[in-house]
């Protein structure tokens, strides 16, 4: 299931909810449809942050990592 796909089927158990209320069968599946997206959001960010070099003041140049925000 791709990740458009998840966002369709959150937004229509959305929608589902607001007219009635769902089943245990679809409150579970919200869950883990909420679950996927969440994670893609995490892992997609997770990637973007890999990718950030932190250039210092002396020009020395390092990869981001967590240490990079405590001063």
């Amino acid at each position: 299931m791709t990740i458009d796909e998840v966002i369709k089927r959150v937004n229509e158990l959305y929608h589902l909810s607001k007219e009635r209320a769902l089943t245990e069968e679809e409150l579970k599946e919200q869950k883990e449809m909420r679950k996927l997206y969440i994670d893609s959001v995490k892992n997609n960010l997770q990637i973007q942050l890999d990718s950030v070099d932190v250039v210092e003041k002396d020009g020395s140049i390092h990869k981001l990592t967590k240490d990079s925000f405590k001063r």
